[in-house]
């Protein structure tokens, strides 16, 4: 695991978005897992204004959602689905077609499960997948105790982490009590996996993640199982980290032809 220490969420977002253009450049079907949510969104306005200036072709790149409420009307401003359309896929330019995501809507919710793992994998697997830490510790929408070999399935959201999501709907009652989200086990699959947190609200998780033991009881602690897993962090969330100098500088000393 490489940890990587920022000033702040916006030098994190170009940071972040340089990795995805150079990934876009040498693969220009690239398949992009990408979150959701206030904390990934300077990394889609740092790569769209790439596209915008010309600096990078992602007109051939595929997007897929990490994870999907059940039960919101399709079209719900609020679904993951319209986000990811309107933060990511518009931004930059890409067609709904280029677009996969799971059915929150479906009759048979654990069979659009199904159908979307396999679906990852027909389409050759992520090959850079993004992902935020809950307060808990949580990836994806896999809550504390979340088996860490689980696949695409449904998931029952804490209240703590409806709490955290209600900011995005009139009301606490609003928010769906259950999601979609691919597993553990489904996001270790991907090829790169780049965690972006900020803000000290995200300390203790980004050092229990990072530090402490692989443990279900902490999601995002099955990123130190991964040959490739890149954590950036601010100052703020960097803050109760045992090796934070190390850290820094490891990241001095590396080389260009490394890349993140």
């Amino acid at each position: 695991m490489e940890v990587v220490i920022v000033p702040d969420a916006t030098a994190g977002g170009a940071l972040i978005a340089e990795a995805l253009a150079t990934l876009v450049r040498r693969k220009p079907d690239a398949l992009l897992g990408v979150a959701t949510g206030s904390t990934p969104l300077p990394i889609y306005q740092a790569l769209s204004a790439k596209v915008r200036a010309g600096e990078v072709d992602a007109s051939r790149a595929r997007v897929c959602q990490l994870d999907e409420y059940v039960g919101l009307p399709a079209g719900h401003p609020e679904s993951y689905r319209s986000v990811v359309l309107r933060e990511v896929v518009e931004p930059l330019g890409l067609g709904e077609d280029s677009f996969m995501g799971p059915d929150g809507t479906a009759k048979d919710v654990q069979a659009a499960c199904a159908a979307y793992d396999s679906a990852l994998s027909e389409a050759g697997g992520v090959d850079l997948q993004l992902l935020g830490i809950g307060t808990d510790g949580h990836i994806g929408f896999n809550e504390p105790c979340s088996s860490l070999a689980s696949r695409t399935r449904i998931k029952t959201l804490t209240q703590q982490t409806r709490e955290d999501n209600a900011r995005f709907f009139d009301s606490l009652d609003e928010v769906p009590h259950h999601v979609i989200t691919q597993g553990i086990g489904t996001i270790l699959e991907a090829r790169h996996l780049v965690l972006l947190a900020t803000g000290e609200g995200k300390a203790d998780a980004v050092a229990q993640a990072v530090e402490g033991p692989v443990a279900a009881l902490v999601p995002a602690s099955a990123l130190q199982l991964h040959p490739h897993a890149t954590v950036v962090v601010d100052e703020a969330a960097a803050a109760k980290l045992k090796l934070a100098d190390y850290f820094r500088a490891t990241y001095a000393a590396k080389p260009d032809w490394q890349g993140i």
